[in-house]
Protein backbone atom coordinates (compact mmCIF):
# COMPACT_ATOMS: atom_id res chain seq x y z
CA UNK A 1 0.00 0.00 0.00
CA UNK A 2 0.87 3.76 -0.92
CA UNK A 3 1.24 6.46 1.16
CA UNK A 4 -0.87 8.41 -0.89
CA UNK A 5 -3.69 5.40 -0.58
CA UNK A 6 -3.07 5.53 3.28
CA UNK A 7 -3.55 9.29 3.04
CA UNK A 8 -6.87 8.72 1.03
CA UNK A 9 -7.96 6.37 3.88
CA UNK A 10 -7.55 8.02 6.48
CA UNK A 11 -9.41 11.37 5.34
CA UNK A 12 -12.48 9.44 4.44
CA UNK A 13 -12.92 7.63 7.34
CA UNK A 14 -12.71 10.83 9.42
CA UNK A 15 -15.00 12.40 6.75
CA UNK A 16 -17.25 9.13 7.39
CA UNK A 17 -17.34 9.88 10.95
CA UNK A 18 -17.66 13.35 10.91
CA UNK A 19 -21.08 13.09 8.30
CA UNK A 20 -22.37 10.08 10.85
CA UNK A 21 -21.42 12.73 13.87
CA UNK A 22 -23.60 15.48 11.97
CA UNK A 23 -26.47 13.30 11.26
CA UNK A 24 -26.98 11.97 15.05
CA UNK A 25 -26.66 15.73 16.34
CA UNK A 26 -23.38 15.90 17.84
CA UNK A 27 -22.55 19.46 16.23
CA UNK A 28 -25.31 21.04 17.71
CA UNK A 29 -25.34 23.32 20.87
CA UNK A 30 -26.62 22.15 24.38
CA UNK A 31 -26.02 20.32 26.86
CA UNK A 32 -24.27 16.83 27.67
CA UNK A 33 -24.52 13.62 25.22
CA UNK A 34 -26.68 15.62 22.66
CA UNK A 35 -28.98 16.35 25.48
CA UNK A 36 -30.78 19.79 24.92
CA UNK A 37 -29.31 22.28 27.91
CA UNK A 38 -32.68 24.32 29.72
CA UNK A 39 -32.89 27.57 31.02
CA UNK A 40 -34.50 29.08 33.94
CA UNK A 41 -37.67 30.53 33.17
CA UNK A 42 -39.02 33.69 35.01
CA UNK A 43 -42.13 33.45 36.76
CA UNK A 44 -42.48 37.16 37.46
CA UNK A 45 -45.75 38.05 39.28
CA UNK A 46 -48.87 35.59 37.92
CA UNK A 47 -51.89 38.34 37.44
CA UNK A 48 -54.19 36.68 40.24
CA UNK A 49 -57.77 37.97 38.49
CA UNK A 50 -56.58 35.67 35.18
CA UNK A 51 -55.34 32.36 37.41
CA UNK A 52 -58.43 30.97 37.56
CA UNK A 53 -58.69 27.12 36.64
CA UNK A 54 -60.13 26.45 33.53
CA UNK A 55 -63.84 25.21 33.10
CA UNK A 56 -64.53 21.79 31.24
CA UNK A 57 -65.15 23.05 27.81
CA UNK A 58 -61.82 25.19 28.43
CA UNK A 59 -60.14 22.43 29.68
CA UNK A 60 -60.82 19.95 26.68
CA UNK A 61 -60.03 22.90 23.77
CA UNK A 62 -56.44 23.71 25.82
CA UNK A 63 -56.25 19.38 25.74
CA UNK A 64 -56.55 19.86 22.23
CA UNK A 65 -54.56 22.30 21.26
CA UNK A 66 -51.47 21.57 23.68
CA UNK A 67 -49.02 19.38 22.75
CA UNK A 68 -47.17 16.92 24.86
CA UNK A 69 -45.54 14.13 22.58
CA UNK A 70 -41.89 15.56 21.47
CA UNK A 71 -40.25 15.25 18.12
CA UNK A 72 -37.26 12.09 17.87
CA UNK A 73 -35.86 13.70 14.99
CA UNK A 74 -34.78 16.97 16.74
CA UNK A 75 -31.28 17.79 17.97
CA UNK A 76 -30.02 21.29 19.45
CA UNK A 77 -28.68 23.61 16.87
CA UNK A 78 -26.35 26.23 17.37
CA UNK A 79 -28.29 28.51 14.82
CA UNK A 80 -31.16 27.87 17.09
CA UNK A 81 -32.02 30.35 20.46
CA UNK A 82 -34.91 31.48 22.55
CA UNK A 83 -34.13 35.02 22.92
CA UNK A 84 -37.09 35.52 25.07
CA UNK A 85 -40.32 34.01 27.09
CA UNK A 86 -42.56 34.45 30.05
CA UNK A 87 -44.62 32.61 31.98
CA UNK A 88 -48.48 34.28 30.93
CA UNK A 89 -51.83 33.18 31.92
CA UNK A 90 -54.27 34.14 29.12
CA UNK A 91 -58.13 34.53 29.61
CA UNK A 92 -60.70 31.83 28.50
CA UNK A 93 -59.17 28.11 27.32
CA UNK A 94 -55.34 29.06 26.96
CA UNK A 95 -54.54 29.34 31.18
CA UNK A 96 -51.23 28.83 31.65
CA UNK A 97 -48.63 29.58 29.08
CA UNK A 98 -45.15 30.51 27.85
CA UNK A 99 -44.28 32.83 25.41
CA UNK A 100 -41.42 34.05 23.64
CA UNK A 101 -39.36 34.31 20.49
CA UNK A 102 -36.99 31.74 19.13
CA UNK A 103 -33.93 33.24 16.32
CA UNK A 104 -32.95 31.13 13.27
CA UNK A 105 -28.99 32.91 13.62
CA UNK A 106 -27.63 30.74 10.68
CA UNK A 107 -28.23 31.26 7.12
CA UNK A 108 -30.04 27.93 6.59
CA UNK A 109 -33.69 26.88 6.89
CA UNK A 110 -34.69 24.80 9.72
CA UNK A 111 -36.74 22.43 8.41
CA UNK A 112 -38.89 21.75 12.08
CA UNK A 113 -38.11 23.77 15.36
CA UNK A 114 -39.78 22.49 18.71
CA UNK A 115 -39.61 24.57 21.79
CA UNK A 116 -40.04 22.31 25.07
CA UNK A 117 -41.24 23.56 28.43
CA UNK A 118 -40.89 21.68 31.98
CA UNK A 119 -43.00 22.93 34.71
CA UNK A 120 -42.69 22.42 38.44
CA UNK A 121 -44.35 22.39 41.29
CA UNK A 122 -43.07 24.39 44.77
CA UNK A 123 -41.16 21.33 45.80
CA UNK A 124 -39.04 20.54 42.66
CA UNK A 125 -41.44 18.13 40.91
CA UNK A 126 -41.43 18.42 37.48
CA UNK A 127 -45.55 18.14 36.67
CA UNK A 128 -45.68 18.00 32.96
CA UNK A 129 -43.83 18.91 29.62
CA UNK A 130 -45.33 20.95 27.08
CA UNK A 131 -44.10 22.01 23.28
CA UNK A 132 -44.95 24.21 20.32
CA UNK A 133 -43.75 23.42 16.93
CA UNK A 134 -43.20 25.13 13.57
CA UNK A 135 -41.88 24.07 10.94
CA UNK A 136 -39.63 26.40 8.01
CA UNK A 137 -38.20 28.53 10.23
CA UNK A 138 -35.90 30.60 7.37
CA UNK A 139 -32.30 31.33 8.10
CA UNK A 140 -32.16 34.90 9.77
CA UNK A 141 -35.62 34.92 10.93
CA UNK A 142 -38.14 34.69 14.14
CA UNK A 143 -40.46 32.63 15.40
CA UNK A 144 -43.18 33.71 18.51
CA UNK A 145 -44.15 30.86 20.41
CA UNK A 146 -46.68 30.24 22.71
CA UNK A 147 -46.76 26.78 24.72
CA UNK A 148 -50.13 26.23 26.21
CA UNK A 149 -49.54 24.56 29.85
CA UNK A 150 -52.17 22.27 31.14
CA UNK A 151 -51.47 23.02 34.76
CA UNK A 152 -53.12 25.27 36.97
CA UNK A 153 -51.50 28.41 37.18
CA UNK A 154 -51.38 28.14 41.14
CA UNK A 155 -49.47 24.81 40.31
CA UNK A 156 -46.69 25.91 38.54
CA UNK A 157 -44.18 27.52 40.55
CA UNK A 158 -41.10 27.17 37.86
CA UNK A 159 -40.66 26.18 34.59
CA UNK A 160 -37.29 25.99 32.40
CA UNK A 161 -37.38 26.46 28.48
CA UNK A 162 -34.95 24.83 25.62
CA UNK A 163 -35.76 25.14 21.61
CA UNK A 164 -34.64 22.16 19.27
CA UNK A 165 -34.44 21.89 15.60
CA UNK A 166 -33.85 19.43 12.28
CA UNK A 167 -31.81 21.52 9.27
CA UNK A 168 -33.30 20.97 6.16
Amino acid sequence: MTRSTTSRRRVLASLGAGIAAAAAGCTGSGGIDGKPAYEDGNMGEVNASNASNRTAAEMSAAEALAEQESNTSVTPLNSLSVADHEFVVEDGYLGATVQGTVENTGSDRIQLAEVRTRVYNDAGDMLGQYLATTGDLNGGSTWEFQVIILEPPADVADYDITVLGTPS
